[in-house]
């Protein structure tokens, strides 16, 4: 029987306000396992960022419950468990690429950090701007050390936020390529929320939200 990472059943997000209240997210049920590949598509202010903050952990649900059983609890979920991008790098200004990459890896007290970083650096190409600070690189090159950070812990869920939001349509796909390469030998799960539909077509499932409500599908594209 597989052991779900993330289960979640009836949840709902209702932010108030002083006169005006919204349903960020409406009451919904899933399933997150080894091997899921699901985008997470829809409007702007349809409730993804909302979806991808419960399912980090970030955010509670107004209503319903969720639950990490094949991954941890709550409080452990970050930076090793579940890996985050977003789609503004945030790197630390003050750190090198490789001092950046390496500090989820030491915020969880993980063994052969020094090998981590080398290995997962390597794989996306950036061992040239290892010494660099994030002033010094493109926004570009910053956004594939967001991405090598979220994936050197080797965390069982990676969530990614508009990753390639900020990138051309070829630099997009070879960010993907290599995000998905990575995942699948590390039997990885990868949530992506994106608004760009070659990202979608690479994933196995569809998650669309419309004014909150979610729908969900196969990917047949």
């Amino acid at each position: 029987m597989i052991q779900a990472l993330v289960e979640a059943k009836g949840i709902s997000r209702r932010f108030e306000g002083r006169r005006t209240s919204l349903n960020a997210l409406r009451p919904t049920s899933f399933m997150i396992e080894t091997g899921d590949q699901i985008a997470v598509v829809g409007p702007s202010g349809s409730g993804k960022s909302t979806l991808l903050n419960l399912i980090a952990g970030l955010d509670e649900p107004t209503t319903g419950w969720i639950a990490w059983p094949g991954i941890g609890q709550r409080d452990t979920l970050r930076p090793v468990a579940i890996g985050m991008i977003h789609q503004f790098a945030s790197l630390v200004p003050t750190l090198s690429v490789a001092e950046n990459v390496a500090l989820p890896l030491r915020l969880g007290h993980i063994p052969n950090e020094a090998e981590l970083v080398v290995d997962v650096i390597e794989t996306v190409g950036l061992t040239p701007l290892a010494d660099r600070l994030p002033g010094e690189l493109s926004g570009g090159q910053a956004q594939w050390v967001a991405i090598a950070r979220a994936l050197a812990p080797r965390p069982k869920l990676l969530i990614a936020d508009e990753p390639t939001g900020q990138l051309d349509q070829v630099s997009a796909q070879v960010v993907l390529d290599a995000v998905l390469s990575r995942t699948s030998t590390n039997d990885m799960s990868i949530l992506v929320a994106t608004h760009d539909r070659k990202v979608a077509a690479r994933m196995k499932t569809i998650w669309y939200l419309e004014y909150g409500q979610m729908h969900f599908q196969s990917n047949t594209c």
